[in-house]
């Protein structure tokens, strides 16, 4: 893969990824406002909100430095973007297992339905990071 190549595919990543995290960080926002607006108090969707744009908040920061600081890549360069993606994948399926370890227990102990929609939020953010990493690397590995 040629150094532009891999720059476009990267930044191109890069902005899917703020577009995921603005989005998560805006539907958690707006369902915290809707829930205390409405006075309602469910712990799973307070839960699931707080996760959902806690967050997003932390994938469009990361990934909005990282577009900032693109440049081309040698191969070293992309041998450690290579690495460091894989790792991130791995991770991703880590915070899958945390989110349903963390639903499971949510359910067992009582239905207690906080950690049940922390869970959800979890899973769901390591599900989705999981397909756009999954994304870049196999365009990558080409």
């Amino acid at each position: 893969m040629w150094a532009d190549t891999l720059l476009a595919a990267e930044r191109a990543h890069l902005l899917r990824v703020i577009l995921w995290g603005g989005a998560s960080l805006l539907l958690g926002a707006t369902l915290t406002v809707l829930l205390r607006a409405r006075g309602e108090r469910s712990g799973l969707l307070e839960q699931f909100a707080i996760q959902t744009a806690g967050w997003g908040a932390v994938e469009v920061a990361l990934a909005a430095n990282a577009i900032r600081t693109l440049a081309l890549r040698n191969l070293a360069g992309a041998t450690r973007l290579d690495r460091f993606l894989w790792l991130n994948i791995g991770l991703d399926v880590g915070y899958v297992l945390v989110g349903l370890t963390l639903l499971i227990a949510g359910w067992r102990l009582g239905r207690r339905p906080g950690l049940m929609g922390a869970g959800v939020g979890v899973a769901v953010q390591g599900a989705a990071l999981f397909i756009l990493e999954l994304g870049l690397a196999s365009q990558i590995s080409r």
